[in-house]
């Protein structure tokens, strides 16, 4: 089989595994006690990755109860590679991907928090719902880049968001993800940066040869009377060091 048969393969068997996932939303995910809800969001994300010709490797595991988890961005995937190891995870995204057609319905279902960033004091309001998200006992999950990168460096984390974190003392997880294949330690078929489209990655990510997704879960760091930018550079370099290794 050629590479680009291949990759269409991929393709059509992740948009008809999409199409299943958004009927299940539409149609059954209202009824469904939160346990099962969180099983399907796993089921969903491990199977995602499988059909597009991702192995996912895992190193720790999710810290119990209330949590913020801090991860480095470099694709729309690391959403999948986080909920394929931590399916109660509510994410912070930001609204644009209401958009994207089959996604958004999976991307509500996941209960995430949707920022507008053309609203200067929308990260504001997005503060106090993470806290209150927190104080509920929920995992929360940001990507402090504020953007994807190549993966090959991290970008200067932002912040903001980790207020909520410290307002109420909540402890935060380091998350490192990275995609490498069968001759990149960095892939770049998992690239979306720049004027790439969701359409021009998926096919890039389907062409992708022996992609693996390495989740590594940290040692959580406390929040208490934190600093919030010397907290970011702390979470940075946890992030950066386990990437470098």
């Amino acid at each position: 089989m050629t590479s680009r048969w291949r990759a269409a393969g991929r393709l059509l068997r992740c948009v008809l595994h999409g199409t299943h996932g958004v009927l299940i939303v539409l149609l059954r995910f209202g009824s469904m006690p939160a346990a099962q809800r969180q099983w399907y969001v796993q089921w969903w994300a491990t199977k995602t990755l499988r059909l597009m010709g991702i192995t996912l490797r895992v190193e720790g595991a999710p810290v119990a109860g209330a949590v913020l988890m801090v991860a480095n961005h470099i694709s729309w995937l690391d959403i999948m590679a986080v909920h394929a190891v931590c399916p109660h995870a509510r994410f912070v995204s930001k609204a644009d991907v209401k958009s994207w057609p089959l996604m958004r319905h999976l991307v509500d279902a996941a209960d995430t928090l949707y920022l507008e960033r053309e609203r200067k004091r929308d990260a504001l309001r997005v503060v106090h719902a993470m806290a209150d998200a927190l104080k509920a006992g929920d995992t929360v999950a940001i990507f402090p880049e504020g953007t994807t990168s190549d993966g090959q460096a991290l970008l200067p984390f932002h912040a903001n968001l980790l207020q909520a974190a410290i307002a109420t003392e909540t402890p935060v997880q380091p998350v490192a993800i990275r995609f490498s294949d069968s001759t990149h330690t960095v892939s770049r078929a998992v690239e979306f940066v720049g004027a790439t489209t969701l359409a021009q990655s998926l096919w890039m990510v389907a062409s992708g040869d022996e992609l693996v997704v390495r989740v590594a879960l940290l040692p959580p760091r406390e929040t208490a009377r934190a600093d919030r930018r010397a907290l970011a550079e702390q979470l940075r370099s946890d992030i950066a060091a386990q990437l470098a290794a």
